[in-house]
């Protein structure tokens, strides 16, 4: 008996980890390019927009039009960023965003 509760137990703690994700807030932040730059296959001018990461999903915004999308992962780093900035390339590509406070960066796929 204890023995079947136990696995209810662990079974129910396993559903609501992999629920957890379903319920987290897309991660939203203004960004401002100084120059063009590639995120993805767009090029977007100088300016500012709105990421919006979804999990491994990143979106960027002009206004309400979505003008860019493409694939990321998040990673740790060992220090925490003082400021908001983008990694960008040699040849436009932003390669990664971070975050002001946080040790964790969004590192783009393409």
């Amino acid at each position: 008996m204890r023995n079947r509760s136990f696995f209810r137990s662990i079974a129910l703690l396993a559903v609501i980890a992999l629920a957890i994700p379903v319920f987290a807030k897309p991660f939203s932040k203004t960004i401002s390019l100084n120059r063009t730059a590639k995120v993805g296959r767009a090029e977007l001018q100088a300016g500012e927009y709105r990421l919006l990461i979804d999990g491994n999903k990143a979106t960027v915004q002009k206004g309400s039009k979505v003008v860019a999308e493409s694939e990321g992962r998040w990673e740790d780093r060992s220090t925490k960023s003082s400021y908001d900035s983008l990694l960008i390339t040699e040849n436009g590509q932003v390669k990664e965003v971070r975050f002001s406070g946080q040790s964790r960066v969004f590192v783009f796929s393409e």
